[in-house]
C-alpha cells in the first residue's frame, strides 16, 4: 500500500474550454475507466473488481441505481463512471495515522474536495478533540465508549443520524433501528436532497412513492421522455437502455435545459460499432426547456391530448382504465381545458409547433413511460410538476402494462433501499408497529429532521450529536458557508467513512473518524465466515452484493458491525435487541427484516436466487392504488414557473463528467468542453452581451431570495447553448449560493435549480470575501 496520492490540488487558471464532444461513451470512455483504475488500484486489482461488478454473486455497483438485466449479462456490465467509482474505492492509496500527524486541520481546511478525496482510503479510527490542531488515532473500543457517553449525555432529539444511499439495507435497517432504539426519528438522508419531491407527488397519487416499470419495460416503450435528466453523465448504462428500445421501433424525446450528449449521439463501448462506428442518435425529438418551465409543459401536453380526445372521441383516454381506477377527471379537464399559448412560451422558452409534435407522439404512442431526475425535483413547484406527468400517465392507462408506467431515476446505489429500511423522519405507523413488536421496544412516533430540517437545527445549536453514514454533509448541503460554521459548535460529530472528506474538515468540537469496508472489499471477519450484503435498485429489484478484495488496512469494520457497536456502547449489552448477533451473522439481520419490512418474507432465501427478488408494486403488478381513497388520483395544479428580474437569471445546478455527487473522480468534463477547473457558470451568449460581459470574463456570483443575498466569488463565465434566462453551474461548487430557505414546497428538497442570481466583475482584492453571506 501506498501513503497519500502525488495529486495536485486544483489551480482554477488552468481550466480549459474546449468544443464539447458531441457523442458519449465509446472508445475514450473505455481508455479513461481503465486508466483511473490501474493509476488508483493497479492493473490486477481493477480487472478483478470490474469482471466481478454488478454481476450475480458480485459486487453491486457503488455508482448509481440502474437496474441489470434479469437475462444475460456482458461481461463489462459497467459504464465509465462505474469503473472510475470502483477505482476510488479499490485504489492502494491510503491515510494512515502518519497522514493525519502531517497534515493540520488548518492546512486540510484550504485543500479542495478533489485533493482530499484523491488521498486515498482511510486506515485507523481517529478522533479530534477540544484545543487538538490534528486528528490522532483512537482504538474501536475507545471510539465507540466515547460515542456512548456522549449520546447517553443528551437527549434523543439532539442527537441526528444522517444515512448516504450507498448505505446497504442491511446497514439502514440497523441504522434505523439504533436511532429508534434511543428515541429519535432525526434520520435525514440525501433522498431530502434530490428524489424526497418524487415520493411526494407519486404516494398521493398513486400509492406508492417509488418508479412503476421496470428494465424490460424500458425495451418494450413506444415511447419515452427522459426529461430533466443526464444520462450519459449520471446513469450511462440507461443509455444502452434507450438504444435497445429504439432498436424495439421505440421513439424518445428528451426535455432539458442543456443538451447533453448521450442523448444525441452514444456510441455503446460494449459493442464493435459502438467502439468504432458513428453511434446511435438517440433523441427522435428535443425541447430545450427554460429551468423551472417543465409544469407549463405538461399541462399544455395535456390541453392537447384532451383537445384530440375532444376531436376524436376513444383517440386518446384509456376510458376504461379512467373510470375504473381513477379520481378527479373532470376537475382536470375542466382546469386543461383552456391555455395561454403567450404565457406557455415565456414560462417554457419553446415554440407551440414543438409542444404539439410531442404531444402527437404522446397520441399515437400506446405504451408510454416517462422518466425524470434532479432537474424536475429541485425547484419550489416540483411537486405539482410531478404530479402534472402522472396526470398524463394516467389519461391514458400507462400503468400496469408492458412498456409504460413512471420512472424516476435514482441516483445513490441503495437510496431506495435505505428509505424501504425505514430511513426516513417520517415514518408511517405501520413500520413503526412492525419495529416494536419484533424488538419489544417502543419507537417515537413524533416526526424527525431531514437534510434541511437539520442544517436548520445546526445554525440554532439543536444538535449535539451528529453521526454520518457515508455521504459529506457539509459540502452536499445548501447555505455551506453557515453550515460549516454551525457544524463546528455541535459536541460530537461521527463520520462512518471510506475516504477523507470536507465534513471530517469541519468537525464538531470532538470528532471521530471511523474506516470502513467498501462495496468492493471481502467482509469476512464473522464467526460464520464471509457475509454479503443486499441492495434495491431503481426498479425494485432486491439483489446481493459482495466484495472479494482485500482491505487497504486490517482496521476497517463493516458497516453492520460499527452500527451495532455503536447502538451496544450506547444502550448496553443487556438490551432488549441483541445487536452482537447481528453483527456475526447478516443473515440474523435478514430473518428480522423479514418480519417488519412487507415484501421482504423469506428474505435470506430468496435473496439466493439468480436475480434475486423484485418487491411488490401494485400500480405496476395489478393496476391497484393505495392511496387513502384506492383509487388513483388526478391533480390540478396552477401555472407557475420561474422568472428572474432584469439583470439576473435563473441558476441550476449540475454534475461534470467526472463527478458523482460530491467525489470528484478527475477534471475533465468532456461532455461539456471543461476542463482542469470547476468554477464555471454557463451561460446563453445573449445573456452575456446583455449583462455587460464577455465569454471568459472572471465574476462573482450574488444570488438573493427574499431579500437575502448571498456571495460566492472567482467563477468564469464561458458561453454555452442554455436557454436565454438561464445559466449553470457546478454542485457543490454553487451551494454556498443556495438559500435554505428556498425549497420545493410539500418535500422540503433544497431548490438547486431555482437560485435567481446576478453577477459582478471579480476584484482579486476581495477574493477572500469567498462565499460570504450578505444581508
Amino acid at each position: 500500500m501506498k501513503r497519500g496520492a502525488p495529486v495536485e490540488d486544483i489551480n482554477e487558471d488552468d481550466l480549459v474550454v474546449k468544443k464539447p464532444k458531441t457523442h458519449a461513451a465509446g472508445l475514450t470512455a473505455v481508455v479513461v475507466a481503465l486508466d483511473r483504475g490501474i493509476a488508483q488500484a493497479g492493473l490486477s486489482r481493477t480487472v478483478r473488481s470490474l469482471l466481478r461488478l454488478n454481476q450475480r454473486d458480485g459486487t453491486d455497483c457503488p455508482g448509481c441505481a440502474w437496474p441489470e438485466s434479469q437475462g444475460h449479462r456482458k461481461t463489462a456490465e459497467f459504464c465509465e463512471n462505474g469503473a472510475k467509482a470502483v477505482a476510488e474505492e479499490s485504489t492502494l492509496r491510503t491515510v494512515t495515522p502518519e497522514f493525519w500527524a502531517e497534515h493540520s486541520i488548518a492546512e486540510l481546511a484550504t485543500k479542495t474536495e478533489y485533493w482530499l478525496g484523491n488521498q486515498g482510503r482511510i486506515t485507523h479510527p481517529v478522533v479530534i478533540r477540544p484545543g487538538d490542531t490534528h486528528y490522532s488515532q483512537i482504538s474501536w473500543d475507545d471510539a465507540f465508549e466515547l460515542i456512548g457517553e456522549q449520546i447517553r449525555a443528551t437527549v434523543a432529539d439532539r442527537t441526528v443520524f444522517y444515512t448516504s444511499g450507498r448505505t446497504a439495507n442491511e446497514s439502514a435497517f440497523l441504522y434505523q433501528l439504533f436511532a429508534r432504539s434511543i428515541g429519535t426519528n432525526n434520520l435525514p438522508d440525501c433522498s431530502n436532497m434530490c428524489h424526497e419531491s418524487s415520493g411526494s407527488a407519486l404516494n398521493p397519487t398513486i400509492g406508492i412513492g417509488k418508479g412503476t416499470v421496470s428494465l424490460e419495460d424500458i425495451h418494450q416503450a413506444e415511447l419515452i421522455l427522459v426529461v430533466g435528466q443526464n444520462p450519459g453523465t449520471n446513469h450511462p448504462r440507461m443509455l444502452s437502455a434507450l438504444a435497445d428500445c429504439k432498436s424495439n421501433g421505440g421513439k424518445i424525446v428528451a426535455v432539458n435545459p442543456l443538451p447533453e450528449a448521450g442523448l444525441f449521439n452514444f456510441k455503446d463501448p460494449q459493442t464493435p460499432t459502438g467502439l468504432i462506428g458513428h453511434g446511435v442518435n438517440l433523441a427522435d425529438e428535443y425541447l430545450q426547456i427554460k429551468v423551472g418551465g417543465d409544469l407549463a409543459l405538461f399541462q399544455a401536453l395535456g390541453h392537447l391530448l384532451l383537445a384530440e380526445e375532444a376531436r376524436v372521441p376513444g383517440s386518446v383516454v384509456d376510458q376504461e382504465f379512467v373510470a375504473a381506477n381513477t379520481h378527479g377527471i373532470d376537475a382536470y379537464r375542466a382546469a386543461r381545458s383552456e391555455i395561454d399559448w403567450d404565457e406557455t412560451r415565456r414560462a417554457t422558452g419553446l415554440d407551440r409547433a414543438g409542444i404539439e409534435t410531442v404531444a402527437q407522439m404522446l397520441v399515437k404512442s400506446k405504451a408510454t413511460i416517462i422518466c425524470w431526475a434532479l432537474g424536475l425535483t429541485q425547484q419550489p413547484h416540483s411537486v405539482n410538476t410531478l404530479k402534472e406527468i402522472i396526470n398524463l400517465l394516467l389519461l391514458q392507462g400507462n400503468f400496469g402494462k408492458p412498456g409504460a408506467g413512471a420512472c424516476p431515476v435514482r441516483g445513490h446505489s441503495n437510496v431506495q433501499g435505505d428509505r424501504t429500511m425505514g430511513v426516513w423522519e417520517k415514518p408511517k405507523e405501520a413500520m413503526l408497529a412492525a419495529l416494536d413488536a419484533e424488538f419489544s421496544i417502543v419507537s417515537p412516533r413524533e416526526h424527525g429532521l431531514d437534510s434541511v430540517d437539520t442544517v436548520d437545527a445546526f445554525v440554532h445549536d439543536r444538535v449535539d450529536v451528529f453521526v454520518s453514514m457515508g455521504g459529506n454533509f457539509a459540502l452536499a448541503c445548501s447555505d455551506t458557508t453557515l453550515l460549516e460554521s454551525a457544524m463546528q459548535r455541535v459536541g460530537l460529530t461521527v463520520h462512518v467513512s471510506t475516504k477523507p472528506n470536507r465534513s471530517h474538515i469541519m468537525h464538531g468540537q470532538t470528532s471521530l473518524i471511523l474506516p470502513t469496508l467498501g462495496r468492493t472489499d471481502t467482509d469476512d471477519k464473522h464467526p460464520g465466515g464471509r457475509q454479503v450484503l443486499s441492495v434495491e435498485d431503481s426498479m425494485s429489484v432486491v439483489r446481493t452484493t459482495q466484495g472479494r478484495l482485500e482491505p487497504v488496512s486490517e482496521h476497517l469494520l463493516a458497516e453492520p458491525v460499527i452500527i451495532a457497536r455503536m447502538a451496544r456502547a450506547t444502550l448496553g449489552a443487556d438490551h432488549a435487541i441483541d445487536w452482537k448477533a447481528m453483527a456475526e451473522d447478516y443473515d440474523v439481520i435478514r430473518d428480522r427484516i423479514s418480519r417488519v419490512i412487507p415484501g421482504f418474507d423469506d428474505f435470506n432465501a430468496r435473496l439466493k436466487t439468480k436475480n434475486g427478488f423484485v418487491l411488490p408494486n401494485p400500480p405496476r403488478d395489478t393496476r391497484t392504488f393505495a392511496t387513502d381513497i384506492g383509487l388513483a388520483r388526478f391533480s390540478v395544479s396552477p401555472l407557475e414557473y420561474l422568472e428572474a428580474p432584469e439583470g439576473h437569471l435563473i441558476l441550476q445546478t449540475m454534475r461534470s463528467h467526472d463527478q458523482y455527487n460530491t467525489t470528484f473522480y478527475g477534471l475533465d468534463d468532456r461532455y461539456r468542453g471543461i476542463s482542469g477547473g470547476r468554477r464555471v457558470i454557463l451561460i446563453n451568449e445573449e445573456d452575456v452581451v446583455e449583462l455587460g460581459f464577455q465569454d471568459q470574463d472572471m465574476v462573482d456570483v450574488i444570488s438573493t431570495f427574499q431579500g437575502v443575498e448571498k456571495r460566492a466569488n472567482t467563477f468564469r463565465l464561458v458561453i454555452y447553448p442554455t436557454p436565454k434566462g438561464c445559466a449553470a453551474a457546478y454542485f457543490p461548487e454553487a451551494n454556498a449560493l443556495m438559500h435554505r430557505e428556498l425549497v420545493a414546497r410539500e418535500s422540503n428538497t433544497p431548490g438547486y435549480k431555482a437560485m435567481t442570481v446576478r453577477f459582478v466583475a471579480h476584484v482579486e482584492e476581495v477574493a477572500h470575501v469567498e462565499e460570504a453571506a450578505l444581508v
